[in-house]
Order: C-alpha cells, then sequence, then structure tokens
C-alpha cells in the first residue's frame, strides 16, 4: 500500500495518510503527492472539496526525521517537496477540511490553519516542537496560529511547545468540534459532501472573500524558509537532531558552552 491514499466520492477528494507503521510522518515523496493530488483535485470540476484523514488512531506524526535530514540538509533547507507543499496551502482554490484521530505533531497541526473545517476524536493530540529541534515554525503558522489562537496562546504552543488537548484546541479556535472516535470520518464526510452540493463557483467566491488576500502569508512563509534554512545550519539543531537520533535529551548548555568558545 501506498503511503498515501487518494481516492474520491460524491465530489469530495479523501487523501488519507496511510504510513501508520511510521506514525505516519511525512516523507518527500509523500509529500509531493499530497501536492499533486490538491493541485490536479483543483483543476478537476468533479472535485468540490479536498478531506485530509490520517489511519490507524494517528493524523500524523509530521516529518519522518531521517528522511528530512537526508533531504533538507543536502538541500540546505527545506526539501523541494516540502516547500512546494507549504506554498501550495494557501493557494488551494476549494475548501480544504481534516478529521484529526491521534497525534498531529509539527506540520499536522500547522496543515490545520490552512483547512476550512476541522473534526478531531477526543484522543487527539496538536503539538509543534519546531522550537525542541533549534527550529522555527512553518507553513505561515507564526503569521496564521497568532492571528487563529490569540499570541498568547500561539506562543504557548508555538514555542513553549504546550500539546493542546482536543478540547483546548476547540477552545483556542483550531478545530471546530470534539466528535466520538467512531463519528470522526463520517462528521468529516458529511461535512464535506455538504459543501459539494453547493454551487462551486460561489462556494469557491465564499471561501476566497472570506480568507481574504494570500499575499502576507506567501510572504510570511518566505520569511521563515529562510530562518528555516539558518536554523537548520546551526549547532542548537545539529544537539537537538543528534540527541533525537541517540534517544536522549538535548544539551543545549553544552553549545552555548561551544558557541562562547567559538568551537
Amino acid at each position: 500500500m501506498s503511503d498515501i491514499s487518494i481516492s474520491s466520492v460524491d465530489g469530495v477528494q479523501v487523501i488519507r495518510f496511510t504510513r501508520a507503521t511510521k506514525k505516519n510522518a511525512l516523507t518527500g515523496s509523500m509529500y509531493a503527492s499530497i501536492t499533486d493530488a490538491l493541485l490536479k483535485g483543483d483543476a478537476d470540476s468533479s472535485i468540490c472539496v479536498h478531506v485530509f484523514l490520517g489511519s490507524e488512531g494517528i493524523f500524523s506524526a509530521g516529518n519522518d526525521i531521517a528522511d528530512f535530514l537526508a533531504t533538507s540538509r543536502g538541500e540546505g533547507g527545506l526539501s523541494k517537496d516540502t516547500e512546494r507543499f507549504i506554498r501550495t496551502l494557501p493557494l488551494v482554490a476549494k475548501p480544504m477540511l481534516a478529521g484529526v484521530d491521534g497525534p498531529a505533531v509539527g506540520i499536522g497541526t500547522t496543515l490545520l490553519f490552512h483547512c476550512d473545517l476541522v473534526y478531531a476524536a477526543p484522543t487527539a493530540v496538536f503539538s509543534t516542537p519546531f522550537l525542541d529541534l533549534g527550529l522555527v515554525p512553518e507553513a505561515g503558522s507564526s503569521l496564521l496560529m497568532p492571528m487563529r489562537m490569540g499570541y498568547a496562546r500561539a506562543f504557548e504552543m508555538l514555542v513553549l511547545g504546550e500539546p493542546f488537548s482536543a478540547e483546548r484546541a476547540r477552545e483556542a479556535g483550531i478545530i471546530n468540534a470534539v466528535v466520538g472516535q467512531d463519528l470522526l470520518e463520517p462528521t468529516v464526510m458529511k461535512a464535506a459532501r455538504r459543501l459539494a452540493m453547493k454551487p462551486p463557483e460561489a462556494l469557491r467566491e465564499a471561501r476566497r472573500l472570506m480568507r481574504g488576500d494570500m499575499t502576507a502569508c506567501l510572504e510570511r512563509m518566505d520569511h521563515e524558509v529562510q530562518a528555516f534554512r539558518d536554523r537548520l545550519a546551526s549547532l542548537e539543531a545539529q544537539e537537538a537532531f543528534t540527541a533525537f537520533l541517540e534517544k536522549r535529551k538535548p544539551d543545549f548548555a553544552a553549545v552555548r558552552a561551544r558557541a562562547s568558545k567559538g568551537t
């Protein structure tokens, strides 16, 4: 089975993460498949809505760290496939929905800020541990999260690294509703089908008007990508990723000591 499953029913394109053995961690090839599906779905008059789903009680653990290091360091920043996916999100013309069951880490959470409706099971947990890896937020989240949640809660999630439960995420405006695990996918698909039955041109225009000009989001992504590239080359990121792979806590005090000595 492919790591991404693409299907369509009743005008709804379902993009499902199916790499559950790796907690649906995303690789470059998975990003490429998702981006292609979004672009093809937007160009297909039979598709009215995009839906993101996980599998086996997991939404996504974010980037696959080994794949991320192999590609991002080789390309000096975010991989081309990752960056293409991120920059596509603000440009998608048709509604995007998500059903979150279980962990939603990193891009698994920041993706949701580009969605129009998000539902979650009680088991969902949202976290953005970019800073703990010596990195910075991505996918426009440094702009979109404070706008949606308010600065204080966005700082708590993005910088402090505090995970949010499903109910806390609902209170913060990240998701629309918490529904029972067995009802999650039916709820998402019911909403998607309702949207798919509406006048398609009016639907796209209403969404465009509500979302507004995406220029600021794309410009913020430019800044994030550059900052991400700079941080990826830092001693802090090197220590964070080494510690992750060695399954130990990072020693940033040692990094500061090395930096102060100029080594």
